[in-house]
């Protein structure tokens, strides 16, 4: 239970880290003259997230959930969603959010993990979703919020590529590469 202690309270600490970084860029991004989109969405997306928190720490600690035989393999594919996340963050810099903000007439980053894949932290939150639970033996956590996180993203994406495609070069530099 130690371990899973450590390991909950690093990452609730990273969110609220996160949350004070989102809000830091969202005011630069403003006065550049972003906006928002998806608004609708984000408080639900946000109830999400702190429900699998809930969640997960209640069946772990109330249903006492041990580490499974490939705990190490499980915590290692966490170890480097962590890197990738952290990667993410850094090469959007202060275009990095939780929320859907559109700078018009900037260049989407190309670069570090988005030059392979298009929403690279959408697939580190997927991969939390189901392998930190699992990492404890959660699989109800698991396997319910990697349902919830896949409806939630068939909304928030398309929203998102839409708003992109509107306002940057989003698509002419997808056609292009």
């Amino acid at each position: 239970m130690i371990f899973f202690n450590i390991v909950f309270s690093v990452v609730i600490l990273q969110r609220v880290v996160e949350l004070l970084i989102a809000r830091k860029n969202e005011q630069w991004m403003r006065r550049q003259g972003a906006y928002e989109v998806g608004a609708e969405h984000y408080p639900i997306m946000l109830l999400l997230h702190i429900g699998f928190f809930v969640t997960f720490y209640l069946e772990v600690s109330i249903l006492n959930r041990m580490l499974p035989s490939m705990w190490t393999i499980l915590f290692i594919i966490f170890l480097v969603a962590q890197f990738i996340r952290i990667w993410c963050l850094v090469t959007l810099g202060k275009f990095w959010n939780t929320k859907i903000i559109i700078l018009p007439g900037t260049n989407i980053v190309r670069s570090g993990p988005y030059r392979w894949i298009r929403h690279p932290n959408y697939a580190v939150v997927a991969t939390e979703f189901l392998i930190l639970p699992l990492l404890f033996g959660a699989t109800f956590t698991a396997i319910l919020f990697s349902i919830l996180n896949l409806w939630m993203l068939s909304v928030r994406i398309p929203i998102e590529e839409q708003a992109l495609k509107v306002a940057t070069n989003y698509q002419e530099s997808f056609e292009t590469k």
